[in-house]
């Protein structure tokens, strides 16, 4: 199944402690308000990629679409920082790790969402709360958003192999429910 990762989240350390206060007052481009949150945000225009700091130095990067981009959003987080506290340094060649994969995908093919989450213990479906079901796949720890229109959201992936593994679980189970055709293929 092919699949567009939209996010990727990813962990890491600038191995230094961070005055966050004087970021936000040296550097437009981080918000900081102690009283709503213990972390700062720096959002970078390229890429565009939202990164929380904290101030014993750990970094949450958010909204990445490739791998590639999340040490060059490190290196120039680091690097900004490093202009204004000289105890960080530039972090050239970033230890991170993924913890959080989200992509979209297509079944191309209509779901019945009642009859999915009926004839599945691992699906929820209240269209009054939310018009896409939420299936739950625990090996891998997936959870996936599905529509009516076969269109689905995946998240909590740590890797492109689990995410590769998920989605073909989901799909053959979606596809057994709501396509006669689809054959006895059972999803373990």
């Amino acid at each position: 199944m092919q699949y567009t990762i939209v996010n990727i989240v990813a962990s890491a350390s600038l191995n230094a402690n961070i005055d966050l206060y004087n970021l936000a007052v040296s550097i437009p481009d981080v918000e900081y308000e102690p009283e709503q949150f213990h972390g700062a945000i720096l959002k970078l225009k390229e890429p565009k990629v939202s990164m929380l700091l904290f101030k014993n130095g750990k970094i949450i990067c958010s909204g990445a679409s490739s791998e590639a981009q999340i040490p060059l959003a490190i290196y120039k987080a680091s690097k900004m920082i490093h202009e204004i506290q000289k105890g960080v340094k530039v972090q050239k060649n970033a230890e991170y790790q993924v913890v959080n994969l989200v992509t979209t995908a297509n079944l191309h093919m209509n779901l019945d969402l009642f009859k999915t989450a009926m004839e599945s213990d691992n699906v929820e479906y209240e269209p009054e709360q939310f018009p896409g079901a939420i299936l739950r796949i625990h090996d891998p720890k997936l959870t996936l958003l599905l529509f009516k229109n076969g269109k689905l959201i995946c998240a909590g992936a740590k890797n492109e192999e689990l995410l590769k593994k998920g989605l073909r679980k989901a799909s053959i189970m979606v596809r057994q429910i709501n396509d006669p055709k689809a054959g006895k293929k059972k999803a373990k």
